[in-house]
């Protein structure tokens, strides 16, 4: 059992933390208050490789496997969770929807400028009354001609009101319940395509989230992924890495957070010394510290199985379910160990904070997380590896 980085992958790290810390940190503040998701990001992470690292050479990627594609978000989490947020929905949903079901010529039109930065994404699942319950979906995709009309709305959309291609499931044969839905690509200018209001959320708030509005929007056949009434078994697919994916989330928030937590422990002084020496101190630490290092494990042992063709939904589900919940509790934590300046905005612990809450309901939520282990326990039983 091998639990170390390899050197290439110590270095992607930090070149994303030295990315990080030179062109987010000091501006994750102004683009919080502001709500403002800086886009130019997507071009300078293209031409650092980071967007594109788990996808074929061919396509502009870099031919890495999951685990170094995850180890950007958990970089970029470390230091700004909404910027992190943005592009692990523009990478392992978007693009990962489009490389993976779409045809070869649908996958050159777009991955490769995906892939740099030139164009943004946005998956389209949710809506307003259907989330856990994905096969309850309402928007439907009409065959006409040579395409489909696509009626319907979707929310909770991140990247919705500033992306160039949206991957849309939409119900094709309601007669067929969830093998009835089917997946597509929709461009930006597409007439009838437009925005309800955009989200204002408690935490992440730079993480452009929006309602997307699809009005008689005509789509052609050759933007369909994959065959028809595939689109629901797609999706569950490219969750499952996409929790690989909200665990490294999780881990980097938290990370982040438990940083700012033991500095603030050496600075900050009371009775005469170091809050750091007090033992109520150093027991949040230690209880954050081990925390942190089981939901690395669990995170990491999901990735080595994804990348070794050995299935890993069970695990995936695991990883997010304990890394998500570790990070809310971490960066509670965070903030009493800075008590009352953990509850302002002077210091980033409070965003931290409201920060991490997504990651226990994005892609799954907690309880759906615990009904995919029980299943898969009852089903198949559990026998370590």
């Amino acid at each position: 059992m091998d639990f170390e980085l390899t050197q290439e992958q110590r270095q992607l790290r930090e070149t994303i933390a030295d990315f990080a810390k030179r062109e987010i940190r000091p501006h994750s503040a102004a683009w919080e208050k502001a709500e403002r998701f800086p886009r130019e990001l997507f071009g300078q992470l293209g031409a650092l490789g980071a967007l594109g690292l788990s996808f074929p050479e061919q396509l502009g990627g870099g031919g890495a496997d999951t685990l170094s594609q995850a180890l950007v978000i958990e970089g970029l989490a470390r230091y700004d969770a909404a910027v992190a947020l943005s592009c692990a929905a523009h990478i392992s949903l978007a693009i990962g929807h489009i490389q993976r079901y779409g045809t070869p010529e649908l996958a050159r039109q777009f991955v490769p400028d995906m892939i740099a930065g030139r164009k943004v994404g946005a998956w389209c699942l949710s809506e307003p009354g259907s989330g856990s319950d994905a096969a309850a979906m309402r928007t439907r995709a009409e065959r006409e001609g040579d395409g489909y009309r696509i009626n319907g709305g979707k929310m909770f959309i991140t990247n919705g009101s500033i992306a160039d291609l949206y991957v849309v499931t939409a119900v094709t044969d309601p007669a067929r319940g969830r093998d009835g839905i089917s997946a597509f690509v929709v461009e930006r200018g597409s007439t009838g395509l437009g925005n309800g209001r955009k989200i204002e959320k408690m935490g992440l708030r730079a993480s452009d989230t929006a309602e997307v509005i699809f009005d008689n929007v005509f789509v052609p056949a050759s933007n369909l992924l994959g065959t028809p009434g595939q689109g629901y078994r797609q999706a569950t697919t490219l969750l499952e890495t996409g929790r690989v994916g909200i665990a490294a989330f999780s881990l980097g928030i938290a990370r982040g957070a438990m940083e700012e937590a033991v500095a603030y422990a050496h600075e900050r002084r009371q009775f005469g010394q170091p809050i750091a020496s007090f033992e109520a101190i150093q027991t949040l630490i230690a209880d954050m510290a081990t925390r942190w290092e089981a939901s690395w494990m669990l995170f990491l042992r999901a990735a080595a199985l994804k990348d070794r063709g050995r299935p890993f939904a069970r695990e995936a589900a695991m990883a997010k379910l304990f890394a998500s919940q570790s990070a809310v509790w971490i960066t509670i934590k965070a903030v009493q160990i800075f008590g009352g300046y953990g509850y302002i905005t002077d210091y980033p612990v409070e965003r931290y904070m409201r920060d991490a809450k997504l990651a226990e309901i994005g892609e799954g939520t907690s309880e759906i997380q615990r009904l995919l282990i029980a299943r898969s326990l009852l089903r198949d039983g559990y026998l370590p590896a």
